[in-house]
């Protein structure tokens, strides 16, 4: 008999332990073979482009790259890729941007356990993969952003891949000395893109860029920036 060939996966999660569960998950699935793992999402845009796999399995909350801007540069870099988002923020307005910016499916993490094989197969074939409840196309205007700001669903597809990336760092905790040798551009670039951030966002303060940057899920209160710039961790 023919041997089927196995759908290959990419784990995209920076949390250790959740991302040696999943794997763990996904071994007793005999046609899931998972050919990498990222902590980071500029790891995982790496990894995807260079091992081309079936399926990336993204957590929105990355650190240096969210999970959002991944799937956007994974979309554009390896189209044949197909991107599931596997994330605990459950509002719909996540669910819509992810769809915008490329995604095929998103579940949570609380359903993982009980829906992720079954997702991973279903996108891989050519479908979309949704949570039950969730719909990627009814959700309009239904995030709310900052006080003073437009629904962030709305407003987080005007910012360009290095806004995203800026607004990210910014967030993390950068200066822009270091925003600027992380992405190799002039500290004159960084200012401008800075700038250009506020305008879009109508957010005038670096506090406010950071609130915004935690509330659509750019960045999570719970990483740990330090470890990251520390070394304790290869980002690449």
């Amino acid at each position: 008999m023919k041997h089927m060939k196995r759908i290959t996966v990419l784990l995209a999660e920076d949390f250790m332990l959740l991302r040696e569960g999943l794997r763990a998950l996904l071994a007793n699935e005999a046609d899931i073979d998972v050919v990498g793992e990222a902590e980071t999402g500029r790891q995982a845009v790496r990894l995807a482009t260079k091992l081309s796999p079936d399926v990336v399995v993204m957590d929105i909350s990355m650190p240096l790259l969210n999970g959002l801007e991944a799937t956007r540069q994974i979309h554009r870099a390896c189209p044949s890729a197909k991107v599931l988002i596997l994330s605990a923020h459950g509002d719909k307005a996540f669910v819509e941007q992810a769809v915008t910016l490329g995604a095929a499916g998103y579940v949570t993490k609380q359903t993982a356990s009980e829906v992720l094989s079954k997702a991973i197969r279903k996108v891989h074939g050519g479908e979309t993969a949704f949570d039950a409840g969730f719909s990627p196309y009814s959700s309009v205007g239904s995030g709310t952003g900052p006080a003073g700001t437009e629904p962030f669903n709305l407003t987080i597809g005007k910012l360009s891949s290095r806004e995203m990336e800026v607004i990210q760092l910014i967030a993390e905790g950068s200066a822009n000395k270091q925003i600027a040798a992380e992405l190799g551009i002039s500290i004159k670039t960084v200012e401008k893109h800075r700038g250009n951030l506020m305008q879009k966002l109508n957010i005038h303060e670096t506090a406010g860029l950071t609130r915004y940057a935690i509330t659509v899920g750019i960045v999570s209160e719970t990483i740990q920036t330090a470890d990251w710039k520390s070394g304790k961790h290869l980002p690449l």
